[in-house]
């Protein structure tokens, strides 16, 4: 049943997948997309590393939320951080406008693909292993999703199909 979703919200691991779907997602529905890591840069003026290192990953959460809550969300595909679902008024905000799709795929495929782990601007504790943070964030990720795509063992092109159909029946131009 659709409620009135006029937004498409993508959350999940970093390197699932979350900027490129939805780049593809906002251009074959003609929505306009937004990478919410590049906004946070943009309000930050820095990037995601940078804020990390000279500012404590607790910084780059704040930073995160304040980007949440401050875009307009209409008619828009929206990718969001990694860590996006540690902000809880952050979520709901974006839920009240849109649906939220979880990526969803098994930590070692994302280890797999993630060559750039402590450089790539990843909210995390400075001791944390990837495999902690998973642990800590699929469960946020499970609780804040309304639809879970299982991306394991699909290409770019089976995981688009799927988040048009998802997309078709959710969404409200």
């Amino acid at each position: 049943m659709k409620r009135n979703c006029t937004a498409i919200i993508l959350i999940g691991m970093p390197c699932v997948g979350k900027s490129t779907l939805g780049a593809l997602l906002a251009a074959n529905l003609s929505l306009e997309f937004i990478d919410t890591d590049r906004s946070i840069e943009k309000f930050l003026d820095r990037n995601l590393q940078d804020v990390i290192d000279e500012d404590g990953y607790m910084a780059l959460r704040t930073a995160e939320e304040k980007v949440l809550l401050a875009e307009t969300v209409s008619s828009k595909v929206i990718a969001t951080g990694g860590s996006a679902v540690y902000s809880e008024k952050g979520m709901n905000y974006l839920k009240s406008k849109g649906f939220v799709i979880f990526l969803d795929l098994p930590q070692k495929n994302l280890e797999d693909r993630i060559t750039n782990f402590s450089t790539r601007g990843i909210a995390r504790r400075p001791d944390q292993s990837f495999a902690s943070l998973f642990d800590e964030r699929r469960p946020l990720y499970l609780q804040h999703a309304d639809i879970i795509v299982d991306c394991l063992g699909l290409s770019i092109d089976q995981l688009l199909k799927r988040l048009i159909t998802v997309s078709s029946e959710h969404f409200i131009a």
